[in-house]
C-alpha cells in the first residue's frame, strides 16, 4: 500500500466531504454575517461579563475607528499582550477591520524576547495589560524601532461594575510611544463604518512558533488558510451554525488559541474565557455555569483536571466532543478522561503553526487510542526516511512527516532560509517538512512518535522519547515525566537516556534511590535495553512552555 492510496478515506465519517472546496474570502466577510445573523446570542462569557455580538461589533468597530486615526491601516502590524481576555477578541476583529495584521505577544516573554517579537515583526502599535506594561514593556519601550503607539487596558476592565476598583488604572508617562488606554478608546472613539477590503491570501496574523528548538520565527497565515482550516473543523464534527457553548483554555497568543477564536466567532459560538488555565477550579465551575457542548485543551491540563476532584463530579451529558492537541496525549490519560466523560467523545488532533494549524483528526465514530488520526480533506501526508529524506518509507515504519494542504503558511516573515529548509521539494513538488517522526498504519491512521530533534541516538540505535514516557507512565509513581537524550561521557557521539520524573503525591515520601531501582526495573521488563533510562531525576515540576508542552530545550 502507498501513501497515494489514502487509505484513511475509508474511514472518514459518513458527513464528511473527502474534497472540500472552500471558497475565497476574509475573516471580516464571515464575521459580519455572524453579527448580523446572532446579534444578541452571547459571544462570550468573562468572569461574570457577557458581550453579545452586537457589543463586540460595536468595540470592535470603535478599536478600528481608533486604529485608523492614529494612521495604523493596511498591512500594518498591531501586537497583542494580554491573557485571554475581551480586550483580546476586540482588538483582534478591530485590527482585521481596519485592514492590519495581528501579532499575539505571549505575556510570560522576557523584555528581550517581546523586544525581538515586536521589532521582527514590524509592530506599528501594541494592546498591552497594565502589569505587563509596566514590568516588561518599559524596560524595552526606548530601543524598540517601529512602535509608535500603545493601548493599556486592567484586567478590571470589564469585570462588572460592581467590582471594578474605585479609581480608574493611571499608565505611567510613556517613553518613545503615545499612550492610550483601552477604555478611553472605547469610550471616545465612534464605531467605524464598514471594513477594509482585502483579499483572501492577504496576512491575517503573524504567528511566532513557540522557539522551543531554536530563535522563534514569524509565520505568515492568510485569511485563506486559516478559513480553509476552521471550514474543515466544521465539516469534520458536523457542527451547526449558532448551537454551541465553547470553552478553550489554548492562550489566544498561541495559534491554537487564535484559530479556536477565529472559529468559534464565525460560526457564532458563545465561548467562555479562561484567564488563567491553572485554575482548575474555576474551569470546573465554568463547566457547571455554562454546560459547553465542546472544549479544547492540552493534555498536561486534561492531567490537572483529572486529578481536581470537582472535574469528576461534573456532568458532561451535553458535551459532544473534547479536543486535545498542541502535545501527544499519554494513553493512560485518554483512557481516564475517555471514562469520565464518554467514549468517542475524545478527539485527538495534530497540526502545527505552520498549518494554521490542523493537519489530522480522529473521526469521530472510528477514534483510535494513542492515534492522531487520519489526514483531514483535501491533505496529502507522507512519510520520508529519517537519514535521507529523500525516499518514502513503507506503511508501518517511522519518517520524517511531510504533508501538502490548501492551508500551508506563505512563509516566514523575512526569513526566506529558513522558508526555504522548511518547505522543500520532494518529488517534484512542495511540501512542508514538519520536523515530527510519525508511524502510519495500514489504514491511514498517524502516530506522532518524535519530534526529529527530541530523537536520541543511542550506540546508532534510534529511541523515540514518546516511546519510553509511555512506559514510564505505565508505572504506579509516575505523574508527569519527560525524556531527553544527553551525551554519553562514554561513547562520543551516542546519547544516554534521561527520565525526569514528577511523582504521584502517594510515592513523593519512598527512598529516592529505592525508587529509582523499581522503576529500572519495571523499564528493563517491558522495553528493549537500549531504551531503558540510564539516568532518572525527580523534579517537583516539569517545565512547560506557555501552551502547555513539556519543554525540552529547558530540560536539555
Amino acid at each position: 500500500m502507498r501513501f497515494e492510496d489514502k487509505p484513511w478515506l475509508k474511514y472518514y465519517d459518513p458527513w464528511v466531504l473527502p474534497e472540500l472546496e472552500v471558497p475565497p474570502t476574509t475573516y471580516m466577510d464571515l464575521f459580519e454575517k455572524t453579527f448580523k445573523e446572532f446579534p444578541d446570542k452571547p459571544s462570550l462569557h468573562f468572569l461574570g461579563t457577557a458581550l453579545t455580538f452586537a457589543q463586540l461589533d460595536d468595540c470592535s468597530a470603535r478599536f478600528a475607528s481608533y486604529l485608523k486615526e492614529i494612521g495604523c491601516g493596511s498591512k500594518d502590524v498591531i501586537g497583542i499582550c494580554l491573557p485571554n481576555f475581551p480586550q483580546w477578541l476586540i482588538a483582534y476583529l478591530g485590527a482585521l477591520r481596519a485592514g492590519c495584521v495581528t501579532t499575539g505577544v505571549s505575556p510570560l516573554l522576557r523584555p528581550k524576547e517581546m523586544q525581538f517579537q515586536l521589532s521582527d515583526s514590524g509592530a506599528k502599535a501594541i494592546v498591552i495589560m497594565d502589569v505587563f506594561y509596566e514590568n516588561t514593556f518599559l524596560k524595552i519601550a526606548d530601543d524598540l524601532r517601529g512602535v509608535e503607539h500603545v493601548i493599556v487596558t486592567a484586567a478590571t476592565d470589564y469585570f462588572p461594575e460592581a467590582i471594578k476598583p474605585a479609581t480608574p488604572y493611571a499608565a505611567p508617562a510613556p517613553r518613545k510611544q503615545a499612550l492610550a488606554t483601552f477604555m478611553n478608546v472605547m469610550e471616545q472613539s465612534l464605531p467605524v463604518k464598514g471594513y477594509a477590503r482585502l483579499k483572501p491570501d492577504d496576512p491575517c496574523v503573524i504567528q511566532y512558533t513557540g522557539g522551543t528548538t531554536g530563535t522563534p520565527k514569524g509565520a505568515i497565515v492568510s485569511h485563506q488558510a486559516l478559513i480553509d482550516n476552521t471550514r474543515r473543523f466544521e465539516n469534520w464534527l458536523g457542527e451547526v451554525r449558532g448551537r454551541s457553548v465553547s470553552i478553550s483554555a489554548f492562550p489566544l497568543f498561541h495559534m491554537a488559541g487564535l484559530w479556536s477564536i477565529s472559529h468559534y466567532l464565525q460560526m457564532g459560538f458563545t465561548q467562555v474565557l479562561i484567564p488563567n488555565p491553572r485554575d482548575t477550579k474555576y474551569i470546573c465551575q465554568a463547566f457547571e455555569t455554562y454546560r459547553p457542548n465542546e472544549f479544547g485543551f492540552v493534555p498536561s491540563l486534561y492531567q490537572m483536571l483529572l486529578d481536581t476532584p470537582e472535574f469528576r463530579k461534573l456532568d458532561f451529558s451535553n458535551v459532544d466532543h473534547c479536543i486535545s492537541g498542541a502535545a501527544p496525549m499519554p494513553l493512560e490519560t485518554l483512557q481516564a478522561l475517555e471514562n469520565l466523560i464518554g467514549k468517542g467523545k475524545v478527539v485527538e488532533i495534530y497540526g502545527l503553526t505552520e498549518s494554521a494549524p490542523l493537519i489530522t483528526m480522529n473521526p469521530k465514530n472510528r477514534p483510535k487510542p494513542g492515534s492522531v488520526g487520519v489526514p483531514i480533506q483535501n491533505v496529502m501526508v507522507k512519510l520520508v526516511d529519517l537519514e535521507t529524506e529523500t525516499t518514502e518509507v513503507p506503511i508501518g515504519e517511522p519518517g520524517h512527516l511531510i504533508y501538502r494542504a490548501p492551508n500551508m503558511i506563505t512563509g516566514y516573515h523575512e526569513r526566506p532560509e529558513d522558508t526555504e529548509a522548511t518547505f522543500r521539494l520532494f518529488q517534484g513538488e512542495r511540501w512542508l517538512f514538519t520536523g515530527d517522526v510519525a508511524r502510519m498504519d495500514e489504514e491511514g491512521y498517524l502516530y506522532i512518535v518524535d519530534r526529529t530533534k527530541d530523537m536520541i541516538i543511542v550506540s546508532g540505535y534510534k529511541v523515540f522519547s514518546k516511546e519510553v514516557e509511555e512506559t514510564l507512565y505505565q508505572h504506579p509513581s509516575v505523574q508527569y515525566c519527560a525524556v531527553v537524550g544527553v551525551p554519553n561521557p562514554e561513547r562520543p557521539g551516542s546519547d544516554q537516556v534521561k527520565a525526569l520524573i514528577q511523582l504521584t503525591d502517594a510515592y513523593k515520601n519512598r527512598d529516592p534511590q529505592k525508587l529509582v531501582e523499581e522503576i529500572i526495573k519495571f523499564c528493563r521488563e517491558n522495553m528493549s535495553p537500549y531504551k531503558v533510562p540510564k539516568i532518572i531525576e525527580f523534579t517537583e515540576a516539569i517545565p512547560l512552555t506557555p501552551i502547555g508542552k513539556v519543554d525540552k530545550k529547558v530540560l536539555r
